[in-house]
């Protein structure tokens, strides 16, 4: 078999083999029963594994990941193209058009250079004109469903904002995050289930909210707040296997000093 010399072709390679896969009569069986609904989790997981691979700046697992995710692409638009809605070229020639229309300022001589604050303006607001040609075209319209919840309530924090639904300054923002606290701890003593989570769920939107307008990304920083927990939680285990303790013999006191000595132990 020749090989093949480019990127096209490579694509096309990885097109034909998804495409056999599928084969009615001769393909795999259970690539043949996979539909846009079973198979949508898998690209979320392998954007994941992509996203870690950078984390942990594992560039030889990076390749093999994103060669994962653009498999997912391949495979979506292989079953559209089945089903007669679009195929793989269209999805290229769509979002090849999108990166163009949303960088004038690159492809479009006309226009002026800019600032990457002036970018990101523009970035928005040519965004917004195509969601409004689009049926939903609120400005709340289009934010993604499956996102994790801190990242879909700071991207829906920063629409409301544009619009003008937003405070001034960062005070209010400290304010009602106390507010919020009270609610839930009155609601934990006389409330309902469903009531204490609604709660809950007011005091972490408002923790995204001043994640917000401290231009900080909330998934990130819970996500460090993780690693930091494992680290700590890791030192104190090692330190009580060094003893011959059993982690559920510690008292609460030793659990806190362990945790403080953990946490020195980190800035030596």
């Amino acid at each position: 078999m020749k090989k093949s010399n480019t990127s096209t072709e490579r694509l096309d390679k990885l097109r034909e083999i998804v495409s056999a896969l599928r084969d009615p009569e001769n393909g795999c069986p259970w690539d043949i029963e996979q539909t846009f609904s079973s198979i949508a989790p898998y690209a979320i997981e392998e954007a994941y594994e992509v996203f870690d691979a950078v984390s942990k700046e594992n560039w030889v697992n990076l390749e093999n990941e994103l060669g994962d995710l653009l498999l997912q692409t391949v495979y979506q638009s292989q079953i559209a193209s089945e089903k007669g809605l679009f195929d793989l070229d269209s999805v290229i020639s769509k979002v090849s058009r999108k990166m163009i229309d949303r960088h004038p300022h690159v492809f479009d001589e006309s226009s002026p250079e800019r600032t990457i604050d002036e970018q990101m303006v523009e970035w928005e607001s040519i965004k917004e004109k195509e969601r409004s040609i689009e049926a939903d075209s609120g400005a709340l319209a289009g934010i993604a469903l499956a996102l994790p919840a801190l990242t879909r309530s700071f991207k829906i924090q920063q629409r409301a904002s544009r619009v003008g639904f937003d405070w001034k300054s960062i005070s209010p923002v400290y304010d009602k995050i106390l507010e919020e606290i009270e609610e839930i701890k009155n609601a934990s003593v006389s409330e309902t289930e469903v009531e204490i989570r609604e709660e809950l769920g007011d005091l972490l939107f408002s923790v995204v909210n001043l994640a917000r307008h401290l231009s900080i990304e909330p998934e990130d920083a819970l996500r460090r707040a993780n690693l930091k927990f494992i680290k700590r939680f890791d030192y104190i285990e090692k330190a009580a296997s060094k003893k011959h303790q059993a982690l559920k013999s510690m008292s609460e006191t030793q659990w806190e000093g362990q945790w403080e000595e953990a946490k020195k132990n980190e800035k030596s």
